[in-house]
């Protein structure tokens, strides 16, 4: 279970990157691998170490799906365009 302690910095955790790349991988849709990580880095310090773990929990959640033919990023979380 993911849970917040006093001693968590709220930019600083996996929910809120996660949540930061989500809403850049939903607005466009298919982004690409480089610029998702560029995303990370910038929106808080450290973001790079916890970029992989952020789209490991996207991924498992079903809102995800990695292309490599394409090295980007597809969000299928809500399937309303099928």
């Amino acid at each position: 279970m993911l849970s917040l302690t006093k001693h968590a910095h709220p930019d600083k955790t996996l929910l809120s990157i996660s949540l930061t790349l989500l809403s850049s991988i939903k607005r466009d849709r298919l982004v690409d691998y480089g610029k998702l990580k560029a995303i990370a880095k910038k929106s808080v310090a450290g973001g790079e170490f916890l970029f992989l773990p952020a789209l490991n929990f996207l991924f498992l959640l079903g809102l995800i799906e990695y292309r490599s033919k394409i090295d980007a990023v597809e969000y299928i979380g809500s399937r309303e365009a099928i």
